[in-house]
């Protein structure tokens, strides 16, 4: 991993074990005064409650950089598929992803990714081993335990991103197939660089233990924004269900799953959070963006903003609100006036353009990009639970109304039942059919298709990416292979 500084905004507390190991060839002045002004050190950055508190709003900060969840992760994960055909060859917003040809030295995209997202570990890592030496400062454990369970949180969310775009699906080998270097401890310097790669199964272990512990010490409940923009219990049970899910691990899924949904409709966390969907999906994506559908999401406001070309209204939605690098596929899921008809209220997100191309809608506020960057929602976690339903029971009534639950809050003319399926198949297929439409422009179309080891999509003169060619996956970036010794590329 590069040596980077990892520093947090001026208005928080500095994220740093120890200032002057950060500061290579520093000059005699400042083996006097080794701490700059501006930066805290160890022995001060957990003296206070307060600070505790700062530092994991800090962590927060980190994951929703731009090149991270603060836009462009989301996007990589559908422009790489068939749904957005791109509109400006910028070579910066995506062009590469689109069409399948980032290489190791990638740098807008490929290198900034992994970057950010390790960065965001290793501020992880740091609050981890500091926060659990200075609990007396706290005087709680409870509280402790919340404060590390968020780093926990947070830290699984970010390793699982990096499986799913520079290593082979767990699915390829029962995740014998090379993961990444497993970080667990604060890197303060440049002197732990070499790591050797974990497998896939290995770095999944992790999550889970990461999610695991979490859950158990998380809150129940936040209070007003928090429920939607901190962790708690529920969104770590939702990661895990997601997890679990591309790990193919169905009946886990199922088990995890039950504990925040309903046996039955209408379906909503019985414990928690009271998750449950919105009579309006377009509530979830409109001001103030805290509804109970909304698990885990990345808040911006005018003074904390994810850059203008990383911002999702950027990238979907043309001027004056955004640089419109992706129109919506005539030929993608939009196409499909059978499953996905006119009258269906998700069709709301879609609009033309006065170049009379359709564009996505869901991300509306600009030029400032002001939308939230959904990560966990409850309308995924009820059709992964369909989806884990029906590859461990076949046809099955419950399967059948999640999808119901979900399909039938936009479109009220389409009931299911189970007689329309004549395969468990058939009814996969349709889950994740509504996937395609439900979560359109939230970043899981290639990835869907990945955590099956289907082919990815080919869209306009892109060709389909079959899941035996490396371009299937993103590879290694070069600036981790030259800091790394021990760090091989993907083959």
């Amino acid at each position: 991993m590069k040596n980077i500084k990892y520093i947090f905004k001026s208005n928080l507390i500095v994220l740093l074990a120890l200032a002057a190991l950060l500061i290579p060839n520093a000059c005699q002045k400042d083996l006097l005064d080794p701490v700059p002004k501006n930066l805290l050190s160890d022995a001060t950055i957990f003296a206070t409650p307060d600070r505790f508190d700062k530092l994991v709003n800090g962590i927060y900060d980190n994951l929703k950089n731009g090149a991270f969840y603060g836009g462009r992760i989301i996007v990589y994960g559908d422009i790489r598929a068939e749904e957005f055909l791109n509109e400006t060859t910028n070579g910066v917003t995506g062009f590469g992803v689109w069409n399948h040809t980032v290489t190791e030295s990638s740098v807008n995209d490929v290198t900034n990714l992994w970057n950010a997202v390790y960065q965001t570990i290793n501020a992880c890592n740091i609050f981890i081993v500091g926060a659990d030496a200075n609990r007396a400062v706290l005087n709680d454990d409870v509280l402790a335990n919340r404060y590390i369970a968020e780093a926990r949180f947070v830290r699984a969310l970010c390793y699982h991103s990096l499986l799913r775009y520079y290593c082979r699906p767990y699915a390829d080998g029962n995740g014998s197939q090379l993961g990444v270097p497993l970080r667990l401890t604060p890197e303060t310097g440049p002197g732990n660089n070499d790591l050797a790669r974990s497998t896939v199964a290995e770095v999944y272990n992790q999550i889970l233990d990461d999610l695991n512990w979490a859950e158990q010490n998380l809150a129940a409940t936040n209070s007003g924004l928090t429920n939607v923009t901190r962790a708690h219990k529920n969104a770590a049970i939702a990661m895990k269900v997601r997890v679990l899910l591309s790990m193919q691990r169905y009946n886990d899924a199922i088990t995890e799953a039950n504990k925040i949904v309903s046996a039955g409709a209408p379906f909503t966390a019985p414990s928690g959070i009271a998750h449950a969907l919105q009579a309006n999906v377009k509530n979830v994506f409109t001001s103030p963006y805290t509804t109970t559908e909304s698990i885990f999401s990345m808040p911006f406001t005018s003074n904390d903003l994810p850059g203008v070309q990383n911002g999702l209204g950027s990238y979907y939605n043309p001027g004056p609100r955004g640089i419109g690098d992706y129109s919506l596929n005539p030929a993608g899921i939009i196409g499909d006036s059978v499953n996905f008809p006119v009258t269906d209220a998700r069709r709301q997100f879609v609009f033309i353009n006065t170049n009379n191309k359709p564009y996505l809608n869901k991300f509306p506020l600009g030029p400032e990009h002001l939308d939230y960057a959904p990560v966990l929602r409850y309308a995924e976690t009820l059709l992964s639970l369909a989806e884990a339903e029906a590859r461990e029971n076949g046809v099955n009534q419950r399967s059948v109304d999640l999808l119901n639950a979900v399909r039938g809050r936009s479109d009220a003319s389409v009931v299911f039942d189970i007689a329309d399926f004549a395969t468990a198949d058939d009814l996969i297929n349709a889950i994740l059919l509504e996937r395609r439409i439900e979560l359109l422009g939230e970043g899981f179309r290639a990835l869907d298709c990945q955590r099956l080891l289907a082919p990815i999509p080919g869209k306009a003169n892109v060709a389909t990416i079959l899941p035996t060619v490396s371009d299937y996956i993103w590879p290694i970036p070069s600036g981790e292979l030259a800091t790394n010794k021990l760090c091989v590329q993907n083959p």
